[in-house]
């Protein structure tokens, strides 16, 4: 008994450890997938090769640092990588189902901006607790789980709350670091309750992996993708020049693209 309850302590330790280190790696990883990244490294080779008299390196390094940036800054080369990234999130959400709790991602915070009235400060994806929020106020789900860290967890609570759902019918997980963490952990509060009806809410962009991480976790749900980056490549001209908002989007779809691999490697979505 005491042996069995040794090795179940042990394991639980291991994997959190694992997930510690795990977390670590992903960080170091989202930069190196940075183009920007590139870029900055591409110009220090360039330096080399001018420090040590090597003129083709430096010029070749120079060369391929601006192609880098040009190509990564377009519109339509970031266009057309998020509208292949977004084609696989569809909206399985049906009109007619009342689900019991509706799950909202986070990430859709800047948690180093504060507003002088103490709101939270939100970016890109507040079309996340937007949809939440009509889920939820029109009764097409019984409680709201909020998954996310302990700061941004809270604010969105209260928020969802000024705006008139009852604070009975909102729950926070806030022990999560990542989408694994906001899967297994959530996972854990949908068995707890007993809930058999979930509908998730996240960016289309990163729905994909979302959606394989609560399988993967063992749970059954409908989908509502929002947060769109892309438009149909067909009705838009191309456009070359480049734009810094490109740039950050080539950034965030290169970082869920290699997010969906290293996830599905490690086992953790489906």
């Amino acid at each position: 008994m005491v042996a069995a309850a040794s090795e179940v302590g042990y394991d639980c330790a291991r994997r959190k450890r694992a997930a510690r280190v795990f977390f670590v790696l992903s960080k170091s990883l989202d930069l190196f997938v940075a183009p920007l990244t590139w870029v900055a490294l591409l110009v220090l080779a360039a330096l080399w090769g001018s420090y040590r008299k090597r003129r083709t390196v430096a010029i070749s390094a120079l060369l391929a640092a601006l192609a880098v940036l040009f190509v990564c800054s377009s519109a339509s080369v970031a266009n057309e990588i998020a509208w292949t990234l977004e084609s696989s999130a569809r909206t399985t959400m049906s009109p007619r189902e009342t689900y019991d709790v509706v799950v909202v991602l986070g990430g859709l915070t800047d948690g180093e901006v504060t507003s002088p009235t103490g709101a939270p400060e939100f970016g890109e994806a507040v079309d996340r607790i937007l949809a939440a929020y009509d889920v939820a106020r029109g009764d097409r789900a019984r409680y709201v789980l909020i998954t996310s860290n302990t700061e941004e967890a809270h604010a969105l609570a209260k928020q969802l709350a000024d705006w008139g759902i009852a604070p009975d019918r909102i729950v926070v997980e806030e022990r999560s670091r990542n989408t694994h963490g906001n899967a297994v952990e959530s996972a854990r509060i949908i068995r707890e309750r007993a809930w058999s009806r979930v509908l998730l809410v996240t960016s289309a962009l990163h729905m994909r992996r979302a959606e394989g991480c609560f399988r993967a976790a063992g749970v059954v749900l409908d989908t509502l993708p929002v947060d769109r980056q892309a438009r149909d490549p067909s009705r838009m001209r191309w456009r070359l020049e480049p734009r810094a908002d490109a740039l950050n989007l080539t950034t965030s779809c290169l970082r869920e693209a290699v997010g969906r691999v290293v996830y599905r490697a490690m086992g953790y979505s489906r």
